[in-house]
């Protein structure tokens, strides 16, 4: 899979994310993603097989190398001057071939490592996308549960964020004052047995 497939999805995710993406679209969306997630993990792997290939590749044309000197050096030590330029020049264009699979082999690796940032970008971004329709799924869940109860005549009180604190507050005051009471009834009931 080339950079461009990975900079076409990615660019779709983001585009899609920075958007005001409305709660309907939410699980199109997070489909869309998965489904690049799963396109960007399957050419993740396509890449690493080529590399693997490249090496295999660079393994076996340098033990062509290896094997190409030692015959060299027997026909230069018979003096085979004919085998010797033919083992020569035979080295000399492996030789190359390996500088050329070498970098290519780096470039692979290179492309494979920007290849997983981006998939785990993506991954980021999906999971990101999978929280934000949790909660709107969450929030709409309780405005309809409000709704239905209002249409049922029970009105939704008023939220002050201050006043729910200062509840919750003494709401864990009571709870711990009435820890402490049974600690100290249960206490008495042991000193009098």
């Amino acid at each position: 899979m080339s950079d461009s497939v990975f900079k076409r999805l990615r660019d779709a995710l983001e585009q899609a994310l920075a958007s005001a993406t409305p709660p309907e679209d939410l699980y199109d969306l997070a489909g869309r993603m998965r489904t690049a997630v799963v396109e960007a993990r399957a050419g993740l792997g396509e890449m690493r097989d080529a590399a693997e290939k490249t090496d295999r590749e660079l393994a076996l044309i340098r033990r062509e190398i290896e094997t190409a000197e030692r015959r060299r050096e027997l026909a230069a030590g018979i003096s085979d001057s004919e085998t010797v330029t033919v083992a020569d020049a035979y080295i000399a264009r492996h030789r190359e071939r390996v500088v050329v699979l070498e970098r290519k082999a780096a470039a692979q690796r290179e492309e494979i490592a920007l290849a997983e940032r981006d998939v785990a970008e993506m991954m980021r971004q999906l999971e990101e996308v999978t929280k934000r329709r949790g909660t709107i799924d969450a929030d709409r869940s309780s405005a309809e549960a409000w709704a239905s109860l209002g249409r049922g005549g029970v009105d939704r009180p008023e939220l002050d964020p201050e006043q729910e604190a200062l509840k919750a507050r003494m709401d864990r005051a009571a709870r711990e004052a009435n820890a402490d009471a049974k600690l100290e009834e249960l206490k008495k009931r042991m000193g009098k047995g």
